[in-house]
C-alpha cells in the first residue's frame, strides 16, 4: 500500500468515527427521573457535564462527591445518566438512599447511541458554554481535571 492509499484509508476511518462524536456534540433532550425535560440548549452560557454511571460501579460512586460539589457551587451543570441497571427501581432506590442534587436520567440504548459507544464507566462528556463538545473522558474524573479542562477552553 502506497502512502496515498494509506492516507485515504486513514481519512475514511476518521470520517466513519465522526457520526458518534457528532451526536455527542449536537443538541439533545432527555427526561430525568422526576419527569423534567433537560436539553443542552437549556444550559447555553454554562459548562455542562453529562456523566454516564451505574449504581454498581465503584469508580462511578467515587467521583459522585466531586461532581455534586461542583454542581452545588454552580461551577457547572451536571446531568447524570444511569445505565446498565437490571430494572429502573434499582436506580430510583439508590437515589432515595443517596440523593444526588443534579438531574439523573434513566439511560437506555437509544440514549447511549446519541452520545456514542460507551466502553467504560464512568464516561463523561463536557460541553462548553457555547454548547460545543469540549471533551470526552473515560473513567473517573476529578474536580481538578474538570476545572483544568474548563480553564483550557
Amino acid at each position: 500500500m502506497d502512502i496515498r492509499s494509506a492516507f485515504k484509508s486513514l481519512i475514511l476511518c476518521i470520517a466513519l468515527s465522526l457520526p458518534s462524536m457528532a451526536h455527542a456534540a449536537g443538541d439533545w433532550s432527555l427526561t430525568d427521573t422526576s419527569g423534567k425535560s433537560v436539553s443542552l440548549s437549556d444550559y447555553r452560557g454554562k459548562w455542562v457535564l453529562v456523566n454516564f454511571w451505574a449504581t454498581w460501579c465503584p469508580p462511578c460512586l467515587e467521583e459522585l462527591p466531586a461532581l455534586e460539589k461542583l454542581y452545588e457551587e454552580g461551577k457547572l451543570v451536571v446531568i447524570g445518566i444511569a445505565v446498565s441497571y437490571p430494572r429502573p427501581g434499582e436506580v430510583l432506590d439508590f437515589l432515595k438512599k443517596n440523593p444526588i442534587p443534579y438531574p439523573v436520567v434513566l439511560g437506555d440504548d437509544d440514549i447511549v447511541e446519541k452520545f456514542g459507544d460507551l466502553d467504560t464507566l464512568p464516561t463523561s462528556f463536557l460541553y462548553s458554554p457555547d454548547g460545543k463538545l469540549a471533551g470526552r473522558h473515560q473513567g473517573p474524573i476529578s474536580r481538578k481535571e474538570l476545572l483544568s479542562a474548563m480553564q483550557g477552553h
